[in-house]
């Protein structure tokens, strides 16, 4: 960036302050924020007329408030499919690791309380021939599908349209235009949709009592599509087998009704977070700035139909 454009960095890991971020929109001409930047119709509003263009380092756009930027004449550009593969890896490692119990018997190994094989310790569930229910067959959702059916699991996804049919052929998925139904009939749900106001709370306190109570729970996509409290309460009273999340409502806050259960597995938001695919999302950004820097449309413009 410093080669490209004078360019201005936050070289730290840290989420800038509301004053650094007001500071920075009152002379920068791009901003280039990352999720835990908050991007709201306030900040946008105190925007000098200079600013043009939000980069934003990432996929997920939901801590922009996209509409009152593109009022405001801004363009707002993401960085997808760079973190596809890595988050459905991380994605089926949860599956796999509430599954089989895997951070529970490696911590069994750590503090030395492993006593040997015996024929009903530490059995979990296996996943072949397993039906998965996966919430939004997106880009993420088609790879974690393709993995899944490595692993002989029968794929079924809910979408606010089927996918193709060569692309539902290759994943031998099925569509369920009702998501209630689906949910009451799959033995792993993976929520894998973005952010928005209609799926805010997707899974409500009465989606989650719909989940058989073999159900396995998976989120890599965004923590507000659960209700946590509901989760926790679910978790609670044993209605759910397991719930992996990588996640959480208000991250990186993560509900105290979800600590300390051996069949939860919490991650600290690692969906992206390989070498590659931070440097992948960098040069996204880069690419977008420089081209409409070059005063053509950047290639991964997003608009408020879209989210």
């Amino acid at each position: 960036m410093r080669e490209l454009f004078d360019a201005e960095l936050n070289l730290t890991d840290r989420p800038m302050t509301r004053a650094e971020l007001e500071a920075a929109v009152s002379y920068a001409d791009v901003l280039s924020p990352t999720i835990t930047d908050e991007i709201d119709a306030e900040l946008i509003a105190r925007a000098g007329p200079q600013l043009k263009m939000i980069a934003n380092f990432g996929a997920g756009v939901d801590h922009i408030d996209i509409e009152a930027a593109v009022g405001r004449g801004l363009i707002v550009t993401n960085t997808p499919g760079v973190l596809t593969e890595d988050t459905a890896d991380l994605a089926m490692t949860l599956i796999l690791a509430v599954s089989r119990r895997i951070v529970e018997g490696a911590q069994v190994m750590q503090e030395g309380r492993f006593e040997g094989w015996s024929p009903t310790w530490m059995t979990g569930r296996k996943l072949w021939g397993k039906r998965l229910g996966i919430v939004g067959m997106g880009r993420i959702g088609q790879a974690l599908a393709r993995r899944a059916r490595a692993f002989g699991m029968q794929v079924h996804y809910h979408n606010r349209k089927p996918v193709s049919p060569m692309i539902a052929e290759e994943l031998g998925a099925t569509w369920w235009d009702d998501l209630d139904q689906m949910l009451a009939r799959m033995d792993l749900i993976s929520l894998n949709c973005p952010a928005t106001r209609e799926t805010h709370h997707l899974l409500s306190a009465e989606r989650l009592a719909r989940l058989r109570p073999e159900a396995i729970l998976i989120n890599t996509a965004r923590g507000e599509l659960i209700d946590e409290a509901a989760l926790a309460e679910a978790v609670a009273q044993r209605r759910i087998a397991g719930v992996g999340l990588d996640v959480f409502e208000q991250e990186p806050k993560v509900h105290p009704g979800l600590v300390g259960h051996a069949n939860v597995v919490l991650l600290p938001h690692l969906g992206s977070a390989t070498i590659e695919a931070r440097q992948d999302m960098g040069d996204r950004v880069i690419a977008n700035i420089q081209t409409f820097a070059n005063g053509h449309r950047p290639p991964d413009r997003v608009i408020p139909a879209m989210f």
